[in-house]
């Protein structure tokens, strides 16, 4: 892949492989629903009920790891309110929404592959 290069005499796990970290942040099951889902929303922000809602077949459990896991990577950013019943906000950080043009060039690909399957 042009000057890409893989390690010839190392394992590819414990070298510093920018492929490999990206899917350590956002390659577990959930988690790119989850963004996808904020960056399609009005103002790229959508409050915890929603994303419960349309991320269909997440738990509770599973959704609340997912986001503090896009949180810590700096992807997302919570804010809450303090109202009765609390509600909260997530939505994408600078960082979460320079990765958006990429996860589409991977979307048009896969289109493109199931098409021609």
């Amino acid at each position: 892949m042009g000057n890409k290069q893989l390690p010839k005499d190392e394992n590819i796990y414990e070298t510093a492989c920018p492929i490999l970290y990206a899917m350590e942040i956002i390659g577990q099951k959930w988690k790119l629903p989850i963004l996808w889902y904020i960056a399609d929303a009005e103002k790229q922000t959508l409050r915890y009920r929603e994303l419960e809602r349309k991320v269909v077949g997440i738990t509770a459990t599973m959704l609340t790891k997912c986001l503090r896991e896009l949180e810590h990577d700096k992807l997302l950013k919570r804010k809450q309110y303090n109202t009765i019943p609390p509600a909260v906000e997530y939505s994408l950080t600078e960082r979460g929404k320079t990765l958006m043009p990429a996860l589409e060039s991977v979307y048009n690909w896969a289109e493109s592959q199931m098409k021609n399957k």
